[in-house]
């Protein structure tokens, strides 16, 4: 499949195994940038210890400010190729240094690689939930693909307006591309629940509020009560960070933080999870440390390290 790689919605058709590169900039060999034990997800995918998660490099979609944009951009230098053996490994130590789930973060562009190593886990006595943490840019096919692994998709459904998603996405045709992806998991998930050990299983959609962009929130937020508010959970946060440094940006005010909150109940949207306001912090991940997230938020598997 990386010989003429269509994996995402870019279809770019390149010959990955060779010296061709797509939107991604990645070869047929996983590049990770970081593992370990994450406490900055939501609180079913944390449990005490944290996620763990699996930071893969590169990404097929280039938003100008993605919190994450050391590893995702086509030029970064934070990578480490790790082959499908030892990512299984990897994930078996993730188990048991007492992490809630196995977090796939931006997985799209190595899911063939992915799934056989989640095979191999399983065979080495992997039990916890597997969670896809995406962007929602995705190719239904590809998804298709790794379903049957998947316990928990983390999705984002960033805008549903192309204007806004041309400015925050770098990408046009991202809420044809969401809709696509959500007609099809809405077929295959009819409830999220929370079993009994705690873990999250379904679908949860995390919507960050845009700066200047409101109504483009309203508009997810229409979509979700229609469509989803039966069979997914929530995430709406608020801590956009302008990486850019632009001086024209609008954040979001109290005020409109409680229209946020009033929606939430008009809509009758109950399951789920709200950032508060003052959590807006001005931080963002620091790859270029062993550990790119303060000492009690995060911690590394002592196994990884990359070159």
């Amino acid at each position: 499949m990386y010989k003429e790689c269509r994996l995402c919605p870019h279809r770019c058709g390149v010959d990955r195994t060779s010296k061709e590169r797509g939107v991604c900039n990645q070869g047929d060999t996983m590049n990770i940038a970081w593992i370990g034990l994450h406490k900055g997800e939501e609180p079913p995918l944390s449990g005490e210890c944290g996620s763990g998660t699996i930071f893969f490099t590169g990404c097929p979609l280039q938003c100008p400010s993605c919190q994450n944009i050391q590893i995702s951009t086509r030029d970064t230098p934070f990578v480490h190729p790790v082959t499908v053996d030892e990512l299984a490994h990897y994930m078996i130590e993730l188990q048991q240094m007492g992490a809630a789930s196995i977090n796939l973060v931006t997985a799209t562009h190595f899911i063939p690689s992915i799934i056989d190593s989640i095979v191999i886990a399983k065979e080495m006595g992997l039990t916890l939930p597997v969670v896809y943490n995406s962007s929602g840019f995705e190719d239904v096919g590809a998804i298709e693909l790794i379903d049957p692994y998947i316990d928990l998709y983390l999705l984002d459904i960033k805008t549903l307006d192309e204007k806004v998603a041309s400015r925050f996405c770098a990408c046009r045709k991202y809420p044809e591309v969401i809709l696509s992806l959500l007609g099809f998991l809405q077929q295959r998930y009819e409830k999220t629940f929370i079993d009994d050990k705690g873990y999250l299983h379904g679908l949860l959609i995390r919507h960050l509020v845009f700066p200047g962009s409101l109504e483009s929130s309203y508009e997810v937020l229409d979509y979700f009560a229609s469509h989803l508010k039966e069979r997914a959970y929530l995430s709406l946060m608020v801590q956009y960070i302008d990486l850019e440094k632009k001086d024209n940006i609008d954040y979001i005010s109290s005020q409109q933080y409680e229209k946020l909150l009033q929606l939430l109940d008009f809509y009758g949207i109950e399951n789920g999870f709200v950032q508060e306001l003052e959590d807006n912090l001005e931080w963002i991940p620091d790859f270029t440390r062993r550990n790119p997230f303060p000492s009690s938020f995060a911690t590394p598997l002592k196994s990884f390290i990359r070159s």
